[in-house]
């Protein structure tokens, strides 16, 4: 019973931002900047030590004006993950652009699966609903099923547009064994920490040692399927174009790691030259 009043409070709030025009919907990003960063402080202290070890270089105010930066986007991308339960996949797709890739013509062209690796940076939630009508492939995104049933299943339903697949990470194996009818491209948000040692790559970060999900590299060296990097760049608020480079179009040539770290080097620049863009509150900066 909890679980569907949670689920029917969930259903209020889209139905609530589907009628928002955006300039509300951004005011009310700027009150929750001004609640969570301001009033409650939500994670200062890991945002903070995070900024710390990832630019040991800059100044004390240096860093702060990143923090505020990087609360400010916070909310954004709550607020445009909200919006787009609504949001019709065209609509999406005009605010957050996809440049022609000729590394997916090519593959598309031969029959070929892509993976496609991207991390907690610039707007992760919208790239798998305004795929659909901007890339060759069939964009298919992987999601951690959530506890409540009712919000789960709505979320299937909503967050699935056009082409678009929405699937379990329990069930990773399978999907890549799946026939869509046409080339997929595999979309994996691959900065996350691995849950086990066991289960990582070691590569240096930020300036820190860190263990770097395993998972992309091992299927795209299984299935020889070719990897490009998803490189999110916030235009202007609420608009973000995103250009694929690639990492490798030859697997079975690369040795152990280096997929992973050529992967992670491009995020590292990324954060590098927007770092405000980036994921502070949960970022993987951190060993066993």
């Amino acid at each position: 019973m909890a679980d569907y009043i949670v689920y029917l409070l969930f259903r209020g709030s889209a139905l609530i931002f589907s009628m928002l025009p955006f300039s509300w919907v951004y005011a009310l990003s700027d009150f929750c900047y001004f609640l969570g960063y301001t009033i409650a402080r939500y994670r200062v202290k890991v945002v903070s030590g995070n900024l710390q070890k990832a630019f040991p270089e800059k100044t004390e105010a240096e860093r702060k004006q990143i923090m505020k930066g990087f609360y400010h986007h916070l909310f954004d991308v709550l607020v445009e993950s909200l919006k787009s339960y609504s949001m019709r996949e065209e609509e999406v797709a005009k605010r957050f652009v996809i440049a022609p890739s000729e590394t997916l013509q090519n593959a598309y062209r031969e029959n070929r699966n892509v993976i496609c690796v991207a991390g907690h940076y610039g707007n992760w939630e919208w790239a798998g609903i305004a795929a659909g009508s901007q890339i060759p492939h069939v964009p298919v995104g992987f999601y951690k099923p959530l506890s409540n049933k009712y919000i789960d299943a709505y979320m299937q339903r909503t967050r699935v547009k056009g082409r678009s697949r929405l699937v379990s990470i329990e069930n990773t194996a399978a999907v890549f064994a799946t026939d869509f009818g046409e080339p997929a491209l595999f979309y994996m948000i691959a900065d996350q920490s691995p849950p086990t040692a066991r289960l990582a790559y070691w590569m240096e970060f930020l300036h820190q040692d860190t263990a770097v999900l395993f998972g992309p590299e091992r299927y795209a060296r299984n299935l020889n399927l070719p990897v490009v990097y998803a490189d999110i760049r916030k235009v202007k608020r609420g608009y973000y174009q995103v250009k694929f480079i690639p990492v490798t179009t030859d697997p079975s040539k690369e040795k152990r790691g280096e997929i992973s770290i050529s992967f992670m080097k491009k995020l590292e620049e990324s954060i590098i030259e927007n770092p405000q863009y980036y994921l502070w509150s949960q970022a993987n900066l951190r060993s066993y």
